[in-house]
C-alpha cells in the first residue's frame, strides 16, 4: 500500500464532495478540517470541479485532496494540474488506470466484481473502490470478494453514513469509507459550513468509538490483589478470571498483581482501530509511550498515553 493510501487509512473517512459553485470550495474544505478530517474527494460531476480543486489546494495546501468520478485521461491531467493528489474512478477504465500508473499518480479504481479486481491487481494496484457499496451487496459482498484476494483492500462508497460506518470499518480489509453525508448539497448551497463542521466532527467521534473497556487497579503483591478480587466477588457475585499478570474480577475490573503504569492503576479506552485513534489524538497534541505498544502482526493493538489523569495511566486497546 502506498504512503498516500496509508495516510487515507489513518484518516478513515473520505468525504465525497460535489460542488456546483467553486467559490464555496475553500469554505467546505476548511469546515472539514475544523471537524477533524483533512481529506476530500471532489467529484468531476460538475463544471465547477476543476476550479474547486484549485481553490481548495490553494486555501488548504496540506489537505489530502483527490478527484473523483474521473472518466478520461484528460480529466486526470486537469485534476492533477489543479492540485489533486489522487484519482478515483467509478469503474475500471483501463486507459485511465494505465495512464495514472505510468505517471505514478495514485489511483483507486471502482471495482465491484472479480474481473475488474483482477485487472486492478494485474496493473499493480492493491486498493480498489467498491461502488455503489450498499447497492452492490455491501459488507457481505466485500467479505466474499476478499476471500480469494487476500491482499486486496477496499474503499467502499455509496450508501455509507454515520449509522453503518463502524460496521464497515470493522472489516480490516476496508482502509477507509467514502461518503457524502457530511457535505450534503443543501448545506453547501445554504452556506451551512458550521453544520458541515459539526457533522464531520460527529463522524470522527462515531468512527473512533472511544469507550471505557476496563479499569486496572495496581497492587504491590499477589496477596493484596487476591484480597481485592475476593472482595469484589463476595460483594457482587463476580467470577474471577485469572490472567498472566492480573485477575479480572469482572470484564471491567482488572486487579493487577504488580504495578503497571499509573500511580493507582490504569484505564483502558477501547477503539476500533488503535493506529487511527493515535493519528487523531496526536493531532490534538497527545503524546504516546511507544515502548508500551503491543502488536498483532504489524497492527498496533495497544499503547499507553504518556500522561496520567487522576493518578491513572490511560491506554488505548483494540476492541
Amino acid at each position: 500500500m502506498s504512503e498516500l493510501l496509508k495516510e487515507i487509512s489513518k484518516i478513515g473517512i473520505v468525504p465525497v464532495v460535489v460542488l456546483e459553485d467553486a467559490d464555496k470550495a475553500a469554505d467546505v474544505a476548511k469546515a472539514l478540517q475544523k471537524g477533524g478530517i483533512n481529506c476530500a474527494e471532489v467529484t468531476f460531476r460538475t463544471a465547477a470541479a476543476e476550479q474547486s480543486i484549485k481553490n481548495i489546494a490553494e486555501a488548504c495546501p496540506d489537505m489530502l485532496l483527490g478527484a473523483g468520478t474521473v472518466l478520461s485521461t484528460e480529466q486526470v491531467d486537469r485534476a492533477v494540474a489543479a492540485g489533486a493528489k489522487f484519482i478515483v474512478t467509478p469503474g475500471y477504465n483501463p486507459s485511465v488506470v494505465d495512464y495514472c500508473v505510468s505517471k505514478n499518480i495514485p489511483i483507486v479504481p471502482g471495482c465491484m466484481d472479480t474481473n475488474a479486481i483482477e485487472m486492478a491487481l494485474e496493473a499493480g494496484l492493491d486498493t480498489v473502490k467498491f461502488f455503489p457499496a450498499e447497492a452492490a451487496g455491501g459488507l457481505k459482498m466485500m467479505k466474499a470478494l476478499a476471500g480469494p484476494y487476500t491482499n486486496l483492500k477496499f474503499i467502499p462508497t455509496g450508501g455509507i453514513n454515520k449509522d453503518n460506518l463502524c460496521e464497515y470499518l470493522g472489516f480490516r480489509k476496508i482502509i477507509a469509507c467514502g461518503g457524502s453525508w457530511m457535505v450534503k448539497g443543501d448545506l453547501v448551497n445554504n452556506d451551512r459550513f458550521d453544520e458541515i463542521e459539526r457533522i464531520t466532527a460527529e463522524a470522527v467521534q462515531k468512527m473512533l468509538n472511544f469507550r471505557v473497556v476496563h479499569i486496572g487497579i495496581n497492587n504491590d503483591d499477589e496477596e493484596s490483589a487476591r484480597a481485592q478480587v475476593g472482595r469484589f466477588c463476595e460483594l457482587f457475585g463476580f467470577k474471577a478470571d485469572e490472567k498472566s499478570a492480573s485477575t479480572f474480577a469482572s470484564d471491567e475490573i482488572e486487579v493487577c498483581r504488580k504495578r503497571f503504569p499509573g500511580t493507582h492503576g490504569h484505564i483502558a479506552i477501547g477503539t476500533g482501530n488503535v493506529e487511527r485513534a493515535v493519528y487523531y489524538l496526536e493531532k490534538k497534541g497527545v503524546e504516546f509511550d511507544f515502548s508500551t505498544a503491543k502488536y498483532k502482526g504489524d497492527r498496533l493493538t495497544s499503547v499507553y498515553l504518556t500522561e496520567c489523569i487522576g493518578g491513572f495511566a490511560i491506554h488505548l486497546v483494540e476492541k
